[in-house]
């Protein structure tokens, strides 16, 4: 979602709107519009009229206005436009700036269990004192059977969550009031053996661009040397946070171009930024969105940084919104936009320089060997990931069978630096290094395993094929160790 942070106040009126208010269409300085409007405008006074004098289910006036603004603006076509009526406007900021309303967890579904991948620090979670990995086993009596069941959590502010954990073995209860929380924006790590900064910004609140100068800042006086910049999973915001944003990046250059209602093409500019003289990689997916793509996009042109990951999303529009006299508001594109390269990618997205599908660990890690960091010590289970001993969001599934243990093929291609394929009617796996070597799998020989869609190789295998690849299972902890140098 792009949005401008400074929002037009004035009053903007539908035309539905002037037809309710005034006994004779006007333009704001009095003239008479055109006849052919003027009837128009005519037509939906008269239906109005006749619904309130004859309908037999009496009319709510201001249902039927508010449909009828709906209806307009969804007859252009443009699932970016919308109209909000003042709780409705009031819910869409508050998801831009990452305001919400609940018990202040992160979770995840999978094989069968719910787990607290994390808790958020202040909230009525943490207090309670619920910890990143318990299993969520029952909500408010109703046990936890499937991913749909995360819902029974949400609920009213000032209402009470009833939710039975299992951690470690031992059956815990707590009740939890749901109350309003935010999250920050920007949130970041450095590895010290490597001197590899890594922000990552979930949203362009209209806070972001503060946020991430000061961790920014903070980064640069622990040493940093390279940058990993984490835009996955943000659906944008503000272009005024990405624009201040990418003057840390962008000493003078242009951020984008944009295109108005008249067709003129017009370059959008940073000067008097700062150069921030380092590698810098970005990793994107395909809920990398609107403002996420123009930072992206900017960088990428201007030739600072490289994108690992997948395609983004693809929303090159930038919308305002409009205050109606209704106390309603109105949602408008206003104006497309480009890449510095003039590339409208709208519905199409931006392609990764380095194309990592679907595994966010895996992506991680690409973008780690593309900065730069030689050796690798990975840790992790299904509710948490570590590289050299620093947590990043993210996780490692194993599926074990016995004594054998099997590992995400596409986290094991991403260490080796060589991308992963899977021939489904032979039942083989292959990692092609950047050499060009290839490694087979098969699953027919015990090698390959699949859970969800998704390959598995049997770790002790993999370690005959790259004995630079040490690992270890105890106790439901994965530990992958590997050195390139």
């Amino acid at each position: 979602m792009i949005m401008l942070k400074s929002w037009y106040k004035s009053a903007v009126i539908t035309l539905l709107l002037l037809a309710l208010c005034l006994p004779k269409a006007v333009y704001a300085d009095g003239s008479a519009i055109e006849a052919a409007e003027a009837s128009d405008l005519e037509v939906l006074q008269e239906v109005l009229q006749l619904l309130n004098d004859n309908n037999l289910e009496g009319v709510q006036r201001e249902e039927f206005i508010e449909n009828a603004i709906r209806g307009m603006v969804y007859t252009l076509d443009d699932p970016y436009s919308d109209y909000y009526t003042e709780e409705e406007l009031q819910e869409f900021e508050n998801d831009l700036n990452q305001e919400y309303v609940g018990i202040g967890i992160l979770l995840r579904y999978v094989q069968g269990k719910l787990y607290v991948t994390e808790v958020l620090d202040g909230s009525p979670a943490k207090a309670a004192g619920v910890r990143k990995g318990d299993v969520i086993t029952s909500v408010d009596g109703y046990p936890v059977t499937s991913v749909d069941d995360i819902y029974l959590i949400q609920g009213e502010e000032n209402t009470k969550a009833s939710i039975t954990i299992n951690r470690g073995g031992s059956k815990l209860s707590f009740q939890i009031a749901r109350s309003h929380f935010a999250l920050p924006a920007v949130s970041s790590r450095m590895i010290s053996a490597g001197d590899i900064g890594y922000i990552a910004i979930s949203s362009f609140s209209d806070q972001a661009d503060e946020e991430f100068a000061v961790h920014l800042s903070k980064l640069r006086k622990l040493g940093m040397k390279s940058l990993v910049l984490d835009l996955r999973d943000n659906l944008g915001g503000y272009v005024e946070s990405a624009q201040n944003i990418a003057k840390h990046f962008i000493k003078d250059g242009v951020l984008m171009y944009i295109e108005s209602q008249n067709g003129i093409l017009e370059a959008i500019k940073i000067s008097e930024g700062s150069s921030l003289n380092m590698p810098v990689v970005i990793l994107t997916n395909e809920w990398t969105a609107s403002a996420s793509e123009i930072l992206t996009a900017a960088l990428r042109d201007n030739g600072i940084a490289k994108v690992v990951g997948t395609q983004t999303y693809g929303k090159a529009r930038i919308q305002n919104i409009y205050s109606l006299s209704n106390g309603g508001s109105l949602k408008m594109t206003i104006m497309k936009y480009l890449t510095p390269k003039r590339e409208d990618f709208n519905y199409i997205g931006l392609e990764p320089d380095v194309e990592v599908n679907l595994n966010q660990t895996a992506q991680l890690i690409t973008a780690m060997h593309q900065i730069g960091l030689t050796n690798m010590e990975i840790s992790g289970n299904p509710w948490e990931l570590n590289i050299n001993n620093i947590s990043f969001s993210g996780y490692l599934d194993v599926i074990q069978d016995g004594s054998k243990v099997y590992a995400s093929s596409r986290v094991l291609a991403a260490l080796v630096q060589g991308q992963v394929s899977w021939t489904a009617n032979t039942g083989v796996l292959t990692i092609t290094e950047g050499s060009g070597k290839k490694q087979q799998f098969k699953r027919d020989a015990g090698s390959v395993k699949i859970l969800n869609d998704e390959t598995f190789i049997e770790l002790g295998v993999f370690k005959k094929s790259y004995p630079n690849v040490d690992w270890s299972y105890q106790q439901g902890l994965l530990k992958l160790k590997v050195k390139t140098k």
